[in-house]
């Protein structure tokens, strides 16, 4: 799904500040959505998403059994699981709001680095889940040439060690490490837009939406899968979710994972609430009208924000979980993952599907 390497980078035009959602009733909403997205395949637009944040509770079982049956259709039964282990761990430049890992804010996060033996353990341990995925994450704006040493080292251990693929999530890229990492066989490269174009600015201060996106691009073009998504909960409104919806449309990601604010405390967000349960299942349903033939991933925040309900994500447009513990939060035991999908009888993806 990547475009040329010659291909300009672009970013899309301002979104309207304003987008009217249709006034249909809740079933012929439905209707109309089953109609396109379930039977031809087409996300739904920016307003009909946010059509769908707005539909009330009454209609949420519907609404999470039409996202379920896109799921099937277009991604199939297989749910992809993924573990994330943090390489470069806090002291972070830049101001994230949401992030602990700021080394501007008065959080409890030190900055710290993990071993090249680590990592391959940490690797070793999420292959044995049955994980196909195992993403390396530092808190940088961008990789330094420290950084990429450690990469290339990492990068090469693992492979050696255990059958996995290999993704990273490293800040802001430039050309040549884009390139770099290509040539490392980096399968997978994490960039979240995090929130809409409009409210980015109430999110981050330090550096722009616009290259959040360009990276992206840049990714894109140079061949690795792209992963990109979102925090929900920072604060934005509907109309900003949806917008942030269909900027993902366009930029056509093979992953989105979607994260729930679970609010840390020293940094600006941390008295926000959590997210509604019922809100989250309609973004979860929303999101995946939205990009039907993409890989949408439970990441942080599932715990506090759905608890038990998440098993109601899972049949509600959900087809990927990261297992095991987060960056600087908990996550649910991997086992307790498993199992959850064991008894849905979702199948793991194998790693020979997925190469």
């Amino acid at each position: 799904m990547g475009i040329p390497v010659t291909a300009p980078v672009t970013t899309p035009v301002e979104t309207s500040p304003a987008v009217d959602a249709p006034d249909d009733a809740p079933d012929d909403l439905l209707a109309r959505a089953r109609e396109q997205v379930l039977e031809a395949g087409r996300g739904l637009a920016e307003q009909d998403v946010l059509a769908v944040l707005r539909l009330p509770d009454e209609s949420l079982n519907d609404l999470l059994a039409l996202a379920h049956e896109v799921r099937l259709r277009w991604c199939g039964p297989e749910v992809e699981v993924e573990g994330i282990i943090s390489l470069k761990t806090g002291g972070c430049p830049e101001d994230c709001h949401f992030c602990s890992q700021s080394g501007r804010f008065d959080s409890p996060v030190r900055s710290a680095w993990l071993d090249i033996p680590s990592l391959v353990d940490a690797a070793k341990a999420t292959a044995a889940t049955g994980a196909t995925e195992f993403c390396i994450v530092a808190a940088v704006r961008g990789p330094d040439e420290r950084l990429m040493a450690q990469i290339r080292e990492g990068v090469a251990a693992i492979r050696e060690a255990v059958d996995i693929h290999v993704a990273c999530s490293l800040g802001m890229l430039t050309q040549e490490q884009v390139d770099e990492l290509a040539e490392l066989g980096v399968h997978r490269y994490n960039h979240n837009l995090e929130t809409a174009r409009s409210y980015f600015p109430q999110v981050v201060t330090t550096h722009s939406w616009e290259e959040r996106w360009e990276t992206c691009e840049l990714v894109r073009a140079a061949g690795m899968e792209l992963c990109c998504g979102a925090i929900i909960g920072v604060g934005e409104s509907l109309e900003q979710r949806a917008e942030l919806a269909a900027q993902l449309a366009m930029l056509e990601p093979d992953e989105v994972p979607l994260n729930f604010l679970n609010p840390r405390p020293g940094t600006p967000f941390g008295d926000l609430p959590p997210v509604d349960a019922r809100d989250a299942l309609r973004t979860i349903a929303a999101f995946r009208l939205a990009l039907p033939r993409t890989i949408l991933r439970y990441a942080g925040g599932r715990e506090i924000t759905l608890g038990d309900l998440d098993v109601r994500g899972m049949l509600g447009g959900i087809n990927a979980v990261i297992v095991g513990n987060y960056l600087t939060t908990l996550g649910k035991d991997p086992g307790s993952d498993l199992e959850m999908l064991a008894d849905l009888r979702m199948p793991i993806k194998s790693l020979q599907a997925t190469l």
